[in-house]
């Protein structure tokens, strides 16, 4: 079949955003996924899994009312900070720096993840890997407990929160996980913690931030362009079912947020609500149902059919659960592919595809990324 040219190249360049380090992160996608974006006009846009919000940011800067969403509870503190906040970075320096002067101490953020790394760069074969030293456990111990303790609103919070998330983030002893750390304490991790304002975004439109289940939120919104990236299930089938879940890479930062000091379990000390068992999404799930097709793969059917925008932009990944044939059903079956766009992490570059099954024969190829641009129908 002749491919159909639907639309002409739009090249959009993407505004600078902030995050954190995070195996999700679709930084690099950020033109791409606005310049599909603007080829359908939207007004109204819903990032459904959110995560460190950039393709939120993204779209806030680029001018559309933007519904962020997100499971996790420090995503909608990251949502609520760059979507929802009115005060400008002048209001928050003097919080800021009055959180850097609090005195640190010895609490539980320090009992679980704090470590000494003694004379050398080495961690001990006594001591269990943590995440960061303690001489900066002791101060998010003592920042945290202020943060409590002022007088702020739930979104001047939000702000104070992220800004400490994000110190966390650069001396940190990880790989930009939290299931596992390093043998030898990273550079960055002797550096003294210390907050920064974030780079606050002016506010002209009313954007929304919700914390909520993808099929509990999709009855409450309605917009022109809903942009997905579900967390991926492994397509390996070997993958034992007890793998450590999406979600469960990041539990630090729900304890930094909720300040709940939970239970915790493993090397790790991952909270007990991240356990396989409690935390997977059905996203992630590997099994099949009785008629012999794959979970993840039905979820992502059930959700493109019940969302009610006009437009979809879907992210997938090559190691997603689902096969090319799949996942090309399950959007033939709720729509029509207006455009396909792959990247291909190895060698960096973005390669054009038509809206027909060109896509599917290299789809099988490691480190690729689609975006798949959607009209509901």
């Amino acid at each position: 079949m002749e491919a159909l040219n639907l639309f002409d190249d739009v090249i959009v360049g993407a505004p600078i955003t902030e995050g954190i380090k995070y195996a999700g992160s679709k930084q690099k996608l950020l033109p791409h996924i606005l310049s599909l974006a603007k080829k359908v006009d939207p007004r109204t846009v819903l990032d459904a899994f959110s995560g460190t919000t950039r393709v939120s940011q993204a779209f806030a800067q680029s001018g559309y009312t933007v519904i962020a969403n997100d499971i996790a509870a420090w995503s909608a503190m990251f949502g609520s900070c760059y979507l929802l906040n009115e005060h400008p970075k002048a209001h928050y320096e003097p919080l800021i720096e009055h959180l850097n002067a609090v005195a640190p101490f010895d609490g539980w953020f320090t009992e679980h993840y704090g470590g000494d790394p003694g004379d050398g760069s080495s961690i001990g074969p006594d001591e269990l890997k943590k995440p960061w030293q303690r001489q900066n456990t002791r101060r998010l111990d003592g920042i945290r407990l202020e943060i409590d303790r002022l007088h702020v609103d739930p979104i001047e919070k939000a702000v104070l929160l992220t800004s400490l998330i994000r110190a966390l983030d650069e001396v940190d002893n990880t790989l930009g996980h939290y299931v596992s750390y390093l043998n030898e304490w990273s550079s960055r991790s002797y550096k003294t913690l210390r907050l920064k304002v974030p780079s606050l975004l002016p506010k002209t439109v009313a954007h929304s931030v919700y914390q909520l289940d993808i099929f509990d939120l999709i009855p409450a919104v309605e917009v022109d362009l809903a942009y997905l990236d579900p967390p991926y299930g492994s397509n390996n089938e070997k993958m034992p079912s007890s793998r450590v879940r999406y979600g469960a890479y990041y539990h630090v930062w729900t304890s930094v947020v909720l300040n709940d000091k939970p239970s915790t379990f493993g090397k790790a000390k991952r909270r007990l609500d991240t356990s396989d068992t409690l935390s997977a999404s059905v996203f992630e799930e590997f099994r099949r149902n009785e008629t012999g097709k794959l979970i993840a793969v039905e979820a992502i059917s059930k959700m493109l059919a019940s969302l009610r925008a006009r437009y979809v932009l879907l992210s997938y990944s090559s190691g997603g659960r689902a096969t090319a044939e799949e996942l090309n059903r399950i959007i033939l079956e709720n729509g029509k592919l207006l455009e396909v766009k792959e990247v291909d992490y190895r060698r960096n570059v973005m390669a054009k595809m038509s809206w027909t099954n060109e896509w599917i024969r290299d789809a099988e190829a490691p480190n690729r990324e689609f975006l798949f641009l959607i009209e509901k129908a």
